[in-house]
């Protein structure tokens, strides 16, 4: 059966998280296409929303958003996932994997695209202690001796 390792990045911070996920836990990825927003609460983050980047398969091939199906096919490039030209203008037949999740995929590059709203309540209250300066330290006064009446 299938086996993932899911890296999740979150663009505005720069992190990024490893899941690996096999058998039932997988099943979900199994025919999705790059660039579809999957629910987070596959990869361990509930309420979030994450995009489909990319991935690699079993022999290290990339996936490559323009190549239909989830198949390998020997393509000519000039540029973009799979082949850095290393002059201008110059192309080369290389082998690509297709935008398909398959089992034979290994790799999945996924970015969080919407994090879970947050209640009213918590703003609030989180702006308040913000908000707040605090207090500079006073000194405790001693309590006076009873006085002798």
């Amino acid at each position: 059966m299938a086996k993932f390792k899911v890296i999740v990045s979150e663009p505005e911070t720069g992190t990024s998280k490893v899941v690996e996920l096999e058998e039932a836990r997988a099943a979900p990825f199994i025919g999705r296409k790059i660039g579809e927003v999957v629910d987070g609460s596959i990869v361990d983050m509930p309420g979030h929303k994450t995009q489909i980047m990319g991935g690699s398969d079993k022999d290290g091939f990339p996936m490559r958003p323009s190549v239909h199906g989830g198949v390998r096919r020997r393509i000519v490039l000039s540029g973009g996932v799979g082949f850095t030209p290393p002059n201008e203008g110059s192309r080369q037949r290389k082998t690509v994997r297709g935008n398909v999740i398959t089992d034979e995929i290994v790799q999945i590059n996924m970015k969080i695209t919407e994090k879970p709203r947050q209640t009213k309540e918590t703003k609030k209250s989180k702006e308040k202690k913000e908000e707040q300066p605090t207090k500079p330290a006073t000194v405790q006064q001693q309590p006076s001796p009873p006085s002798k009446n």
